[in-house]
């Protein structure tokens, strides 16, 4: 590891404690029995409390730590997420047509479902950008499932962030960390099926339905919150 990747895991151990919307528990850190109250214990079975406190010293610091550094990366990645969607939007206001091909160049836009990208306008972006912010937003004020498919798509653009960053820093992050992160915060998602493989029936539910890209940024339900701008 070079003196950049310190400097860089020192910077997002720091940045750990400003994830106040999730717990480290929430991103998968075994607590210790210790460390919970006399309520919390009675969620467990006496074996596994006996299995977490029995957990090495060491190995307890380790786990510690890289969820720490999960942590300060989710913040760190919410701050670059939200600047590089501002330069494609950019980028777009300098075309007078916005074409599939255009996008593929994109920073954050790129990374959403390849067959509505001709759909990519500067008023999509904007849109996106104000529901990007309020799901960044809730990983400090506290964690609350995605309104819209939009909002799920936003969290599918923050881990692909931080993927981007663990893989040029080569950080020491826990084992399986995206398929954890996803489990709290896109339990049963539906954007999963944006993402259709190759045969033309998962193309077409794709594209129909719930799923349409005309639904995006509607409410799930009617108690999701969902941002005036972006369903304007």
């Amino acid at each position: 590891m070079s003196a950049d990747d310190d400097d860089i895991t020192e910077e997002l151990l720091a940045d750990a404690g400003k994830l106040t919307g999730l717990s480290l528990e929430l991103l998968g850190l075994d607590p210790h029995p210790d460390d919970m109250t006399a309520e919390q214990r009675l969620q467990f079975d006496p074996e596994d409390l006996e299995e977490m406190a029995a957990v090495p010293p060491e190995d307890r610091q380790k786990a510690v730590r890289q969820t720490r550094l999960l942590a300060g990366l989710l913040w760190n990645s919410s701050s670059i997420l939200i600047d590089q969607l501002f330069r494609d939007l950019g980028t777009l206001g300098t075309l007078d047509v916005v074409t599939p091909a255009d996008i593929a160049g994109t920073s954050v836009l790129s990374s959403l479902p390849a067959q509505f990208a001709g759909s990519y306008d500067a008023k999509f972006t904007q849109k996106f950008i104000v529901v990007a912010a309020d799901v960044t937003a809730s990983l400090v004020r506290g964690w609350t499932a995605p309104g819209c498919l939009a909002a799920e798509l936003a969290v599918r653009c923050l881990l692909d962030q931080a993927e981007i960053t663990e893989d040029i820093y080569e950080l020491d992050l826990p084992e399986d960390w995206r398929a954890a992160v996803e489990e709290v915060l896109l339990e049963d998602a539906d954007s999963d099926a944006l993402y259709p493989d190759d045969d033309a029936d998962s193309q077409d539910r794709a594209d129909a339905g719930s799923l349409a890209f005309d639904r995006w940024f509607r409410p799930f339900a009617p108690g999701d919150a969902v941002p005036p701008y972006a369903r304007s």
